[in-house]
């Protein structure tokens, strides 16, 4: 639990008071690999914070191809938030790759301290400024714009310990490429 604290309070101090609010809603639990957090067309309910494993978030293209938008390994929240944000059924999958054990948390709960403890909200705050604004709009671009190799540079830089973790075609469409196209990238590189 102390690293879970070390890093929710990267984004903004928390008093004693809300640290025991937030750790009285939070409970552990292991997914076992291919497990889902999140399924698609499910309405989410909870957060969870990675303590040991990954997920990946993905949803299926009409042709069915499945599109990997994220990974989250371990010191990552994750969540389906924009459908918990709106009540509503989920367009991704969130699925462990991994034995992946969790804290995690209701998001219900969670807004509710954010309205009791100022500090908390504070938190939240500078949390989605950070992983839904700054973080994600030069991602969003570099999808559109960069070349399949520089993208898979990124990955390798913001990743850099997944690359082993993960299989080929996991890591091809994350990059929206063709394993054989990464195939190709890592023989240039």
């Amino acid at each position: 639990m102390n690293n879970f604290w070390e890093k929710v309070t990267m984004y903004h101090p928390l008093s004693a008071e809300s640290r025991q609010a937030w750790g009285n809603i939070i409970t552990s639990r292991t997914y076992k690999r291919h497990e889902t957090l999140v399924a698609e067309g499910q309405v989410p309910r909870l957060v969870a914070y990675v303590v040991k494993g990954l997920f990946s978030q993905y949803y299926t293209a009409p042709n069915g191809d499945v599109v990997i938008k994220r990974f989250f390994p371990e010191t990552f929240f994750t969540a389906s938030m924009s459908a918990m944000l709106t009540q509503s059924p989920s367009q991704f999958t969130i699925r462990a790759l991994e034995n992946t054990t969790v804290l995690e948390y209701h998001f219900d709960e969670f807004k509710k301290l954010t309205m009791l403890c100022p500090d908390m909200a504070a938190l939240y705050i500078r949390y989605l400024e950070i992983h839904w604004v700054v973080e994600k709009e030069p991602q969003e671009i570099s999808l559109r714009y960069d070349t399949a190799k520089s993208r898979y540079t990124a990955f390798l830089e913001q990743f850099p310990a997944l690359e082993h973790r993960l299989k080929q075609h996991e890591v091809a469409s994350y990059l929206g490429i063709t394993p054989t196209q990464l195939s190709r990238i890592r023989a240039e590189l």
